[in-house]
């Protein structure tokens, strides 16, 4: 038996899993095992409750720009070392894991991603990849420190999340998919690291995702790790939360006729369960004063819940 979030066994490519949900997973983390693959289990976890899921992990911090290319042929490629010449060799590279969460085997794969900017052509293979739902995590990079792959990752966040599939950018992916929407993003002088509460705006008071989990005059906290602050309104989009330390903390995305989407943006970091965050500590991967920063209790795991039923509620049956 594997051990919870720690055990990997490898497997053949498979194309897909009957009868699962199909979630796209932009893994700008991968060097940070807790944080990074981690966290990422902390976001598929509640959805388990209901289904099967299979993950398809992206990585264009660490793929070729040639290697996008090979999606011109066929839609589902798996990901390969020779396509990733940036590969960062302190965390193993694997193509095909399956790890064991909540008594079920969860799929993880790592796959080529079109490193194109054409709204077109991106939609067209996100419609023949036929996915459920796009997240996209935190990162160590910086959307204000601009790098090229950027771009098509930014590309492809506004693409799905424009189509009405469910997205859910946080913290970078926040960034990421402000930016893609007209934002500006601004780096400040100092890291911004702590528990700070979620004040809701007009348009956050019955935010399906934010507030389906509290009571009548609840307190939203989100755990906060981050430097570049999203300073401009993204276009199409209503502002649902701030916090002090940070003005555009939460936003939706609108359709063309004002409409809400089922596609947020979060500053916050809800996949920083307190096991993963110890951890972290343990390896060495966060300050002492950055870990005395985030004691205390956030709403994260119930932002998690809130998108996973959201996911379901949107999946075909």
């Amino acid at each position: 038996m594997m051990q919870e979030g720690l055990g990997f066994q490898t497997l053949p490519h498979t194309v897909s899993m009957a009868g699962s949900i199909r979630v796209l997973l932009l893994d700008l983390l991968v060097e940070r095992a807790e944080f990074g693959h981690g966290g990422n289990q902390e976001v598929i976890r509640p959805l388990l409750e209901k289904t099967d899921v299979e993950v398809l992990l992206l990585t264009p911090q660490m793929q070729s720009f040639e290697s996008g290319l090979k999606t011109d042929l066929e839609v589902d490629v798996p990901l390969k070392p020779e396509d990733v010449p940036y590969w960062d060799d302190e965390f193993p590279f694997w193509e095909n894991n399956v790890v064991e969460l909540e008594s079920k085997e969860v799929n993880f794969r790592r796959i080529v991603m079109p490193m194109i900017d054409d709204d077109t052509k991106m939609k067209k293979w996100v419609k023949e990849l036929s996915i459920d739902a796009l997240v996209c995590s935190g990162s160590r990079r910086n959307v204000s420190i601009w790098e090229k792959w950027m771009g098509p990752a930014g590309t492809l966040m506004r693409v799905v999340a424009n189509s009405g599939i469910p997205t859910l950018g946080i913290c970078f992916g926040h960034q990421l998919l402000c930016h893609s929407l007209g934002s500006e993003i601004k780096r400040a002088e100092s890291l911004s690291s702590g528990i700070w509460e979620l004040k809701l705006t007009k348009f956050g008071e019955n935010d399906p995702l934010l507030t389906s989990h509290l009571e009548s005059n609840s307190q939203i906290y989100g755990l906060y790790t981050h430097q570049d602050h999203v300073v401009t309104m993204p276009n199409n989009c209503n502002h649902i939360g701030m916090a002090e330390h940070n003005s555009i903390t939460a936003i939706r995305v609108n359709d063309e006729l004002g409409n809400p989407l089922p596609a947020w943006g979060i500053q916050c970091h809800p996949e920083a369960a307190r096991k993963r965050i110890e951890r972290a500590f343990e390896w060495g991967h966060i300050t002492q004063e950055e870990f005395a920063s985030f004691r205390g209790e956030h709403d994260g795991e119930s932002i998690l819940s809130s998108f996973a039923r959201i996911v379901l509620e949107n999946t075909p049956q």
